[in-house]
């Protein structure tokens, strides 16, 4: 039998499953987010000016416009690739958003700060807090997805692995955001995307390794 008519045959036959599928999904993310938080208070806390930064502070506010901006399409994304007849369609573009608002914001940074403050900007007080935190917040999250989608059957494990890493990344950095004292758009830019494609490749691996069919 071809692969096509083998994928065919499961989604003719699973129609009835794709809720129980999307509901596993989202319980699967649910558990995993409230580890990834249990986690996180147990090794961090929320930076001491949350409040007012939360209220007042454009860049703080806007490290959770990027990273929550990914974490949501890529949630509907992995929805749709849990199923052996699905595809990424247009929720993918969604992802350029966020990525197109972190390009505008490091341009106007670029504007207002001086080119000599340039690398303290870039740099920050805690990049390698950065790189460790958000894959190890990531961690429960991708776990309880990868558990999940196994019953899903994707027809494209590396994806389906990929935009599970990068929700579990998004919540993660989001998560890390509120600890974290380094706002600048260019800290983001680097420290928070290398933290992020470090889960998403982790997912991607994983995904081809656990979700074969």
């Amino acid at each position: 039998m071809k692969t096509d008519d083998l994928i065919k045959m499961l989604a003719a036959d699973n129609a009835s499953v794709a809720p129980p599928i999307s509901r596993t999904m989202v319980l699967a993310l649910a558990a995993g987010m409230a580890l990834a938080a249990a986690h996180f208070f147990t090794v961090l806390a929320v930076r001491p000016d949350f409040s007012y930064a939360i209220t007042h502070e454009a860049r703080f506010i806007f490290k959770f416009v990027f990273t929550l901006g990914l974490a949501l399409p890529a949630g509907l994304l992995v929805l749709r690739l849990a199923r052996p007849d699905g595809t990424a369609g247009v929720w993918k573009w969604l992802l350029i958003l966020p990525l197109a608002l972190l390009a505008i914001a490091v341009g106007l940074e670029m504007q207002v700060v001086p080119a000599d403050h340039w690398r303290a900007a870039a740099m920050g007080s805690m990049p390698v807090a950065c790189m460790k935190y958000i894959p190890l917040l990531s961690l429960t999250p991708l776990l309880a997805m990868l558990i999940a989608l196994r019953a899903g059957a994707p027809s494209n494990p590396t994806a389906a692995g990929a935009a599970a890493g990068l929700v579990s990344a998004g919540i993660a950095a989001a998560l890390y955001a509120t600890f974290c004292a380094d706002d600048s758009p260019m800290f983001v830019a680097i420290w928070y995307v290398i933290g992020i494609s470090i889960v998403v490749a982790i997912g991607a691996l994983a995904g081809n390794r656990l979700l074969r069919w």
